[in-house]
């Protein structure tokens, strides 16, 4: 499959959405969109010549992302399998390009980026792989999986290798004798410890999580998301945590991006996301969190499926599932709108509250109120 420029509409850049000055941004994304093209085959085009009307297949996977990274925050990327998290986040590591859009890195463009400048880059921002097992060469030795790329890159010199090896898997809970192993002779979360590592091998600023500890038993679930808090406050370093589950993002993320079918519905500090979604779908996320709460729960999932990103709906694409959805809303793409400092959210119920139902928590007024009385509200994951 290759990518194809999208086709225009897509949300433009939406200012304001972190509250961080520019000086300390680290990654910038403005109208990032991704889309892949599955060309006719020649049967297709050999049927095409009798009249069948085929057309190539077009995965529209990112459609207008915009996203402001600050150095040392965490930003959660939260949605549904297919919503484009994984996509978003090999584009920023620089493993796929953007069809279109602008990406940043420390206020310059990586798209005009050169010599030094791109080296930098790519030695700065690195990936952590949700399946540890096919993210590690089975034929090489873990003392080779980690300790290859900085020596290829000088920043350790071969002779040095072991001692820096050994350094890092203590940092990440492993013994250094383990170094001689392969990947096999280790579990899950031994795995996933060596992928940390051998991220950590190039001194990076950000580090992209993409879904690091859903393959993971909860135990140790628990264990690599203390490591990660942990290795940000000795490094300083930036993530970007995408997961499927809010649950996880609320116990290490200073921010929480909502993702759906590409686009970005709602974005705001992890307090406030779980004090006061706004978005119907974040709101339909939270709803099925599990709880400690003893009164008996009737689990609603979000009804309906995930459209299909081969032929996304009109207009707002959470539209055919959403229980306040309005005329309007299929046929016009709600753009991204301020409601507080940091806090911003896509949806037409922003526009006209008198539309949503008592459940919902769109308004400030309204929101305010509930946060006061209700005694069920969810708080984020300490």
């Amino acid at each position: 499959m290759k990518a194809i420029p999208p086709s225009p509409g897509h949300l433009p850049a939406t200012p304001g959405l972190s509250r961080a000055s520019a000086a300390s941004r680290l990654l910038q994304l403005r109208g990032i969109s991704k889309r892949f093209e599955q060309p006719l085959d020649i049967s297709g085009r050999l049927a095409n010549l009798l009249g069948a009307g085929n057309r190539a297949s077009v995965v529209h996977a990112l459609d207008g992302v915009d996203l402001d990274v600050t150095a040392g925050e965490v930003i959660g990327v939260v949605g549904e399998s297919g919503c484009g998290k994984s996509t978003l986040g090999r584009i920023v590591a620089g493993i796929s390009p953007p069809s279109a859009g602008e990406l940043h890195y420390e206020g310059r463009p990586v798209a005009g980026m050169s010599g030094a400048e791109r080296r930098a880059y790519e030695l700065g921002v690195q990936m952590i792989f949700q399946n540890p097992m096919a993210s590690l060469n089975p034929r090489m030795r873990v003392l080779d999986i980690i300790g290859e790329a900085p020596v290829v890159h000088g920043l350790v010199p071969a002779a040095g290798k072991a001692d820096y090896v050994a350094g890092l898997m203590q940092q990440v809970g492993l013994d250094p004798d383990y170094g001689r192993r392969y990947p096999h002779q280790f579990s899950g979360g031994q795995r996933q410890r060596i992928g940390i590592a051998r991220a950590l091998a190039l001194k990076p600023r950000l580090i992209v999580c993409d879904e690091a500890v859903a393959a993971l038993d909860v135990s140790i679930q628990a264990q690599v998301l203390n490591l990660f808090a942990e290795l940000r406050r000795a490094h300083g370093l930036t993530y970007l945590f995408i997961s499927h589950n809010l649950g996880v993002v609320g116990h290490l993320s200073d921010r929480v991006v909502i993702m759906y079918l590409g686009r970005v519905v709602e974005s705001a500090p992890v307090d406030v996301v779980f004090s006061r979604p706004n978005h119907p779908y974040t709101q339909a996320l939270l709803a099925e969190l599990p709880t400690l709460d003893a009164e008996r729960r009737d689990y609603r999932p979000i009804q309906g499926e995930l459209p299909s990103p081969l032929s996304p709906p009109p207009g707002c694409s959470f539209h055919p599932r959403c229980p306040h959805a309005m005329p309007r809303c299929a046929q016009e793409i709600p753009m991204l709108a301020l409601l507080a400092p940091g806090h911003a959210s896509a949806c037409h119920l922003n526009d006209a509250p008198t539309h949503r139902s008592p459940a919902g928590c769109a308004g400030a007024d309204r929101t305010a109120a509930n946060e006061s009385t209700d005694p069920h509200r969810i708080h984020p994951p300490k």
